[in-house]
């Protein structure tokens, strides 16, 4: 055991799923918000969760459930928020206390739609929280592959090295490998565009464009993330790393993307309402387009993928029309 400071992780769904599976690697106890009561009876009843990543099995008197936020975030030092970003603001809204000193950990790859803020930028401006009590959690990584103890690969970006290195071992075991980066702002916004990318490569697998086009595709997408990156937030930042290149492509590329499962049935002739109903899990690239959309409205910077995206889901241009028009802006 690695680290005997208290830790909570906050969500319920899949990824928060997976990270308490790694944390228990690490550590005695977790201390785990799960909004549900009745989760909470299933989850101490049969030992895994009802609803996402069943295959895991926990044991349960090594987790201290909370159905209450406030209460969650006061019982830990460390606080690992895995709730999806649109419903991170409401989540938050019982809690009326401060932050303190405690570390904040996003492993919430998306922007709160209502304020057009990253998670870190979120806590820093509603909360007061220090950047340098951020950290984020970034893949390229699956929570099913962590199920299937897969080998995989984390990146901890915080404001020092050595605060990234501190944090690691919480998660690092053998078949997880954690490095550590300083850019949050990169890493967290290279986290939102990967979604929306990942809905457009969904689109074009759906309308039937093969491999030969995906490649021009998630070329392009890099050039968008680059051009946006540069513009709102220069650094010496390496691109074609894993948290950057590797996160685009898992996302873009596997099956078990909800955001390109959700493309692909936009691709396929579903309506956003029906794709977001028949779906699980939520696709954050739905949200995250029409937020970047508004953040473009002052950068301005050619993106021509994420526009393509948001006249489709939002405009409710034809796919096949706005992907063929698309085809022609591509290198």
């Amino acid at each position: 055991m690695v680290d005997k400071r208290k830790v909570a992780i906050l969500g319920s769904g899949s990824w928060a799923t997976a990270l308490a599976k790694l944390l228990l690697n690490n550590v005695n106890q977790i201390n785990w918000f799960v909004r549900s009561e009745e989760t909470i009876a299933y989850f101490r009843k049969y030992k895994h969760n009802p609803n996402y990543i069943s295959d895991i099995q926990f044991d349960v008197d090594r987790i201290n459930f909370f159905s209450s936020i406030t209460e969650a975030i006061e019982s830990a030092d460390i606080l690992i928020f895995a709730i999806p970003a649109p419903f991170l603001k409401d989540s938050l809204a019982a809690f009326h206390g401060d932050f303190g000193e405690r570390m904040v950990i996003s492993a919430i790859k998306g922007i709160v739609p209502s304020e057009n803020l990253t998670v870190a930028e979120y806590f820093n401006k509603m909360y007061s929280v220090p950047f340098r009590n951020i950290s984020i959690i970034s893949g390229p990584c699956h929570a099913e592959e962590i199920a299937l103890e897969r080998l995989s690969y984390l990146t901890i970006a915080s404001s020092t090295k050595i605060k990234s290195e501190i944090l690691a071992p919480l998660l690092r075991c053998h078949y997880v490998k954690v490095k550590s980066s300083r850019d949050i702002y990169g890493t967290e916004y290279a986290a939102v565009l990967k979604n929306i990318f990942a809905i457009a490569a969904g689109i074009c697998h759906g309308l039937g464009y093969g491999d030969n086009f995906q490649a021009v595709l998630i070329s392009n997408a890099m050039l968008e993330i680059k051009r946006f990156l540069d513009k709102t937030y220069k650094s010496k930042r390496k691109l074609l790393s894993s948290p950057y290149l590797g996160d685009v492509m898992v996302t873009a590329y596997s099956q078990f993307s909800r955001n390109r499962t959700f493309g692909m049935m936009i691709g396929k002739g579903y309506s956003v309402k029906t794709a977001q109903l028949e779906m699980n899990m939520i696709a954050e690239g739905y949200y995250a387009v029409a937020c970047i959309r508004e953040l473009n409205k002052v950068h301005k910077v050619n993106m021509p993928i994420a526009d393509a995206v948001f006249h489709i889901l939002y405009d409710k241009v034809s796919p096949a029309l706005e992907i063929k028009l698309l085809t022609e802006n591509l290198k």
